[in-house]
């Protein structure tokens, strides 16, 4: 590693541009702002006939999945094929690693077949970044979540959907209400706002689902669901993981429903023209009553459409910021 490439972060080039994709963490709200206007770009590009443009013609994007998510992969296959490029998915949890192969001999193997992108969903939190430091410099890598950690699509994605429905930011109200202790799209929805400059952003969430150190996003916490939805311009729902009830964290579905569920009832305490959000898939009657999941506040089925054009931003952002990076170190490489 060279004295520069040490200084830089790791996501960008050495003219701030997105190189990776790992972590909202850190990125420079100009940037989360460029990447929200180029995806604003490509929602005409889905209502077209012919769903294209030539931006990753010629490259190789390699979707490698060792984590499922029907949703996540699927969008990314979409988004990755509007821009040209040839795509190959690969469910790694069903085949090298379950055999036992570590995680740099799988890269290594994927490089061979000389991709130009990962896009890499994992169950350990880091490993997306584990990949960016190792993979050879003319990859780019795109988290497509990580454990706990990060889901940095999801969370620019939310951020459309919010952006397009209620516009700026700063004086917005905005509640996520659920699981906060392991939900990676908590994380990179506060990450997100915060950066993007909204003032009231709230957890909603019993005391065994919130995680310390809550104080560094800047949010004001609640234990109440309707005292902390009172108000509100924006509700993001999480889901709640069936596990969570399994291991003692809570006492039941029913229970939570009765305290945080978001029912029709509740929605009254919030903002007459708040929208409802969740990242899917819905698990109804534990997270959200149907008929709010499908009634007039809902933007959920925005949030999918939205997501094929934040990746098509992140992927052709990416790939930009590596043959730029190229570009440079070729023209310093001249001069001496």
């Amino acid at each position: 590693m060279t004295p520069t490439e040490a200084k830089r972060p790791l996501q960008l080039n050495d003219n701030g541009q997105l190189r990776h994709f790992l972590s909202l963490d850190g990125l420079p709200r100009e940037l989360l702002t460029e990447i929200l206007d180029t995806a604003d770009s490509f929602l005409e590009v889905g209502a077209r006939a012919v769903k294209k443009v030539p931006l990753l013609r010629g490259k190789t994007v390699c979707n490698v999945f060792f984590e499922n998510s029907t949703r996540t992969r699927t969008t990314f296959e979409l988004a990755a094929k509007r821009l040209s490029a040839d795509v190959i998915t690969l469910n790694v949890s069903t085949s090298s690693t379950s055999k036992g192969e570590t995680l740099t001999d799988t890269l290594r193997n994927l490089e061979a077949m000389a991709a130009d992108m990962f896009v890499v969903r994992h169950a350990d939190s880091g490993a997306a970044h584990f990949i960016a430091e190792h993979v050879c410099p003319d990859v780019a890598v795109i988290n497509g979540g990580d454990g706990r950690h990060a889901h940095p699509t999801q969370g620019m994605l939310d951020m459309l959907t919010i952006r397009r429905h209620k516009g700026d930011f700063e004086n917005l109200s905005v509640a996520i209400v659920g699981d906060i202790l392991h939900s990676r799209v908590a994380r990179s929805d506060m990450l997100a706002l915060r950066t993007l400059g909204c003032r009231d952003i709230r957890v909603i969430a019993p005391r065994p689902l919130l995680p310390v150190g809550l104080e560094q996003y800047g949010v004001k916490v609640f234990n109440d669901m309707n005292e902390g939805l009172r108000d509100v311009d924006v509700v993001v729902m999480l889901r709640l993981q069936r596990e969570r009830m399994q291991s003692g964290l809570l006492p039941s579905e029913g229970e939570f429903y009765r305290l945080y569920g978001l029912t029709t009832e509740r929605m009254k305490l919030a903002s007459p023209e708040a929208i409802v959000m969740h990242p899917g898939p819905i698990n109804r009657g534990v997270e959200i009553e149907s008929a709010v999941a499908d009634g007039p506040h809902s933007v959920i089925l925005n949030q999918v459409t939205y997501g094929i054009a934040i990746r098509m931003a992140v992927l052709s952002m990416s790939m930009s910021g590596q043959v730029a990076q190229r570009q440079l170190e070729n023209e310093a490489g001249e001069q001496n």
